[in-house]
């Protein structure tokens, strides 16, 4: 295996991985229903058992993301994690919130009261995406940093990335165009968060408000994604030379789109998973739209990474020092450690299997209120 192959063999894992936990963030969508004055408190607590069974996988999803990104383009994780770090402060810190509410909500004498962790739980459930979606617009918009690897033998100062801003990653909130794609993101999560309650849990009500939920949120989704897919296939894009030179190049994503027919299955194919889970949810009386729509979020999302890594493009761009962009050449590990890793990714297919079993384990009965009522663990 050459070292070009495993480059692009472990960014299509940080794409799969990607993928999974946009997909997987039904559960921040799904706790957003917390707020529902029409649903009574043992309706919200089933909404919250029901998602309380796969906060784990989200968190550990985005935990096995982040891991493997340090892994094979540390280069990435170090600019990243290193300047923009308030992004990913405040990423950490909603899931923190989320872990505690959902242990100690219900707990006698807790410090902040059901209420109170509700609404952290609901805070989780729109920053979670907002602030995932935005980091992932700023592939395509570009962020603030100079790298340098010749600092790495200066004594003083052996940083090799810095960054130029001084709000340290939240400049990107003034990026309308990666903001954009963030918003689309909570109400993404917010669509598969309603489609796998209703899938989930036994409850007339609770069906009724999430069917209705899909039809309020649809229609903000479906004008931010494309907003946001149209602006990126218009815009310039950051294009690197086989010498490895990054210049502008006009229509750069479109370009890949195009000369990527894979990727373009990969989009069509997708979003067509994902109508028809819309479908299902809005005008049909099935409950099985959730296992169309992660799928073709799945897909997506891949579709995204692609395009903003492979095809001679920068997937982490700066726009304040062009020829510091980082891409799939110039920031990934050694050939030595991407080899050893390669072996163990082989591991993945029988934890995919596990994670299958254990789901379909937790989800063989639906949740019901006297489950909520009756049984002693329980969120």
């Amino acid at each position: 295996m050459s070292y070009e192959f495993l480059q692009n063999y472990w960014w299509v894992l940080i794409a799969v991985l990607g993928g999974l936990l946009v997909a997987l963030m039904f559960v921040q969508g799904g706790n957003l229903h917390l707020g529902n004055n029409a649903l009574s408190d043992i309706q919200k607590r089933m909404i919250l058992n029901s998602t309380g069974r796969k906060w784990e996988l989200t968190f550990t999803t985005l935990v096995t993301f982040g891991g493997a990104f340090f892994a094979s383009f540390p280069l990435f994780y170090s600019t990243s994690f290193g300047g923009a770090y308030w992004v990913w402060v405040l990423l950490l810190i909603t899931f923190v919130f989320q872990a505690v509410a959902y242990e100690f909500q219900n707990k006698k004498g807790n410090l902040l009261g059901v209420k109170g962790f509700r609404i952290a739980l609901m805070a989780n459930g729109l920053l979670a995406p907002l602030l995932v979606g935005t980091a992932v617009g700023t592939f395509f918009t570009g962020s603030p940093f100079t790298v340098n690897k010749l600092a790495i033998a200066n004594p003083a100062a052996p940083v090799i990335s810095t960054w130029d801003s001084p709000w340290n990653g939240l400049e990107a909130l003034g990026q309308f165009h990666a903001v954009l794609l963030g918003l689309a993101l909570v109400f993404l999560t917010a669509i598969l968060g309603s489609l796998y309650v209703l899938n989930n849990v036994d409850d007339e009500k609770i069906h009724f408000q999430m069917r209705r939920s899909i039809k309020l949120s649809v229609l903000p989704f479906l004008v931010t994604f494309l907003s946001w897919l149209v602006w990126l296939l218009l815009r310039d894009g950051f294009a690197v030379a086989p010498d490895g030179v990054v210049s502008m190049e006009p229509y750069k994503y479109w370009h890949n789109l195009i000369q990527m027919p894979a990727v373009l299955v990969m989009v069509l194919v997708g979003v067509v998973l994902v109508l028809y889970s819309l479908y299902l949810g809005m005008f049909s009386t099935s409950r099985k739209g959730i296992w169309f729509a992660m799928p073709g979020t799945v897909l997506v999302v891949m579709a995204v990474f692609f395009l903003a890594g492979y095809n001679g493009t920068s997937y982490y761009p700066s726009y304040t020092d062009l020829q510091s962009s980082l891409h799939l050449r110039n920031s990934s590990s050694s050939y030595f450690t991407l080899m050893l890793m390669s072996w163990v990714s082989l591991l993945i297919p029988f934890v995919l299997a596990y994670i299958a079993y254990a789901w379909h384990q937790m989800d063989s009965k639906k949740i019901t209120a006297e489950e909520i009522t009756e049984e002693d663990h329980k969120y």
